[in-house]
């Protein structure tokens, strides 16, 4: 019984990782752009829950960031236990490829069209959300707090959103491999909590998350009624243009990339999948 309940090992993991890959890239179209629709609206869901419950926090900076990324973690616990298609993990699709289990083409398809997918599933929760209104909380708090965190991102430099981006999605796609560990919804919870509250914390960047995120800071920027409200000039919040938007994606998004295919993926294919020939004859 000791099997059935104790975590699988790392090169079992890699075994559920490749597996899972294979079955990703031969999705059909039609439910890899739905799934990834939803994975979109998690992920903004997952950012609309870390900025209200930062918004106004006194328990100083770090402790600040440490709520924001508990609940930012929302997210991924959907995507994984619900079942959706994010970019930023299936980037561990790359595992597959490694293996020579799929084309490189299925890997582009799969990388595109869930791309698309989570863009429309963002920017759609970005305007719900503003159409609900609730930005008004706190007397307007929480829209300041978006504001912020929108102009923040789009005032980054290319290189240092590209960095952020890399160390974002090592830890995404760490996430998702602890994920493979699991045998239960509980475990899959724990193995997600703290590397997503670590990316958050530390202010790593999240290609999809960006797409909620300098959105919502858009429609927010463009409400006169809501700039006027908290003395915002004609001049403020520059940064937030849809310009402002593309120019932070595709740093952020190639950083996302290199984070989770050679970070992640492409060290655990070389632990534990690549063919070992004589060398894994002798070790045995």
């Amino acid at each position: 019984m000791k099997h059935l309940i104790d975590a699988y090992a790392p090169a079992e993991m890699a075994q559920r990782v490749l597996r899972v890959g294979v079955a990703k890239a031969r999705l059909p179209m039609a439910d890899s752009l739905v799934l990834a629709v939803l994975a979109g609206a998690f992920i903004g869901l997952g950012a609309a829950f870390a900025t209200l419950t930062t918004t106004g926090a006194g328990m100083g900076f770090g402790p600040a960031r440490v709520l924001g990324g508990l609940t930012f973690s929302l997210g991924l616990i959907l995507v994984v236990i619900a079942g959706a298609e994010l970019f930023t993990g299936n980037n561990l699709v790359a595992m597959a490829w490694a293996s020579r289990e799929i084309t490189t083409r299925q890997v582009a398809r799969n990388w595109i069209l869930v791309y698309i997918g989570n863009f429309f599933g963002s920017v759609g929760t970005a305007l719900l959300l503003y159409w609900s209104g609730t930005w008004a909380l706190g007397d307007n708090g929480v829209a300041m707090n978006a504001l912020g965190i929108a102009a923040a991102k789009c005032d980054l430099s290319w290189g240092e959103a590209f960095v952020r981006g890399v160390l974002c999605n090592a830890l995404v796609c760490l996430a998702v491999w602890l994920c493979n560990s699991a045998r239960s919804t509980t475990d899959k919870i724990l193995a997600i909590v703290w590397p997503i509250t670590g990316f958050v914390a530390m202010g790593f960047e999240h290609c999809i998350a960006n797409m909620y995120f300098i959105p919502l800071g858009i429609l927010l920027k463009s409400d006169a009624g809501l700039m006027e409200a908290i003395g915002a000039g004609n001049g403020a919040y520059g940064s937030l243009t849809v310009g402002g938007l593309t120019e932070n994606l595709i740093p952020v998004t190639l950083g996302n990339i290199v984070g989770g295919t050679l970070l992640v993926a492409g060290v655990y294919w070389f632990a534990y999948l690549r063919p070992k020939g004589t060398e894994g004859s002798d070790s045995a």
